[in-house]
């Protein structure tokens, strides 16, 4: 098999290894801030679910390191590409309609 299929296979792993992790700290953030809204909304004292506040940080910072190894994988991966001789190429530009609209922004005159 070309090694540049078998490259591409293990960059598509990559891509979705981080975009899931991204997301997965997505998830745990609005976590902690729906436990914190909810306290507020209740009228609770801080000290009410802080054991729970503490568990869902530890797993930010978990998810956190888990980013970095990701991120420092992909260094240590395309340093590989370069030594097995394997190039990359743009697959393109991004239209501006295909972009998301801005959100939380507003335009300044």
């Amino acid at each position: 098999m070309e090694k540049v299929f078998v490259a591409q296979r293990v960059a598509t792993k990559l891509f979705a290894t981080e975009a899931a992790v991204d997301a997965a700290m997505v998830e745990v953030s609005g976590m902690m801030a729906e436990l914190m809204q909810a306290r507020k909304d209740l009228g609770l004292s801080a000290t009410v679910g802080d054991a729970a506040c503490t568990k869902v940080a530890d797993a930010i910072q978990a998810l956190a390191a888990a980013r970095s190894a990701i991120v420092e994988a992909h260094s240590q991966l395309d340093e590989t590409r370069l030594r097995v001789g394997i190039r990359t190429r743009m697959g393109g530009l991004i239209k501006e309609e295909q972009l998301p609209p801005p959100q939380g922004l507003r335009e300044v005159v």
